[in-house]
């Protein structure tokens, strides 16, 4: 059986990498507002403000980009698994990153790849490959090095980091699957819309909810943004590459939230951090190349 990139042409994986590093930047920026916004709202409410500023947003580029009629009623029940496994994802990434280092929650957050590789086998028919294992493997083992997670005391929060992983991995291959048959102005719009929806079910469980005022409002809109800039960049990047390749590029997140939480919350960088950091960008380099190589075979 021919693996699905094969079909491809050979500049898709370059197209992925700089998919991905637009999601990257995002996820960072959206790190810093989710940090700040955490503690005037909680994580509830933080997702329904962002997914409601975030319905405005795709709608209008939608109708400024005349793709209003590509959103549709089919495949609603994926469109329920993914944004479910997303929402459950992001409630927990919000709620850790209050409480423990950046680097150390994107520790956690990056075992993604790996539940991402045992399930595409499983659940999109991709080949698992020497190179696309090599990649998840060696960049965990490069992210344990810079975050060095002490699982001498666990509470909540680590729990809670632990487990966005598996929901980000179930909301991974569930937009692989949906991004066959769906554009990503409908994936988006159903993303915005259904997450709305379950932010303010929570959100208004015990009939009290805050709204952000003064620069609360700018956060919001800034998580809003970051958030629908991420998703829009991993859904095309899923849409032409396959999640084993796609999933390992999100490595290179951590050495800008490292930055990040030296520079503003003085979270210490040393050495294990740069080479940590190093052994990411090899990683992902082989990966990239290898898929590079089983591109040229086919074309």
């Amino acid at each position: 059986m021919i693996d699905p990139i094969a079909r491809l042409p050979v500049s898709v994986p370059v197209k992925a990498v700089f998919y991905m590093l637009g999601a990257v930047v995002s996820f960072a920026l959206m790190a810093i507002a989710g940090r700040t916004l955490a503690t005037n709202l909680d994580t509830f409410e933080i997702m329904t403000f962002r997914s409601l500023f975030g319905i405005l947003l795709v709608l209008g580029f939608a109708w400024s980009a005349g793709t209003l009629q590509q959103i549709n009623t089919q495949k609603m029940g994926l469109h329920l698994t993914r944004n479910l496994c997303h929402f459950f994802g992001q409630n927990l990434w919000f709620y850790a990153i209050l409480f423990i280092p950046l680097a150390q929650m994107f520790t956690f957050e990056f075992t993604t790849p790996l539940w991402v590789a045992i399930g595409a086998p499983l659940f999109l028919k991709e080949k698992l490959t020497a190179a696309r294992a090599f990649a998840a493997i060696a960049g965990f083992a490069g992210i344990v090095l810079v975050a060095k997670p002490d699982f001498s005391s666990l509470d909540f929060a680590l729990v809670a980091a632990c487990l966005c992983a598996l929901g980000f991995a179930g909301a991974t291959l569930a937009t692989k699957k949906l991004t066959i048959t769906q554009t990503t102005t409908c994936i988006l719009f159903w993303l915005t819309v259904m997450q709305a929806v379950f932010g303010l079910v929570c959100a208004g469980f015990d009939s009290d909810i805050t709204l952000p005022t003064g620069t609360d409002i700018l956060w919001v809109m800034l998580v809003g943004v970051c958030g629908l800039v991420a998703h829009f960049c991993i859904t095309s990047a899923l849409g032409i590459a396959p999640a084993t390749l796609v999933t390992p590029l999100e490595f290179t997140r951590l050495p800008l939230v490292a930055a990040i939480g030296f520079v503003l919350y003085d979270e210490q960088i040393g050495l294990s951090v740069i080479v940590g950091a190093l052994i990411v960008l090899a990683a992902n380099l082989v990966n990239v190349r290898a898929e590079q190589k089983i591109l040229s075979r086919f074309t």
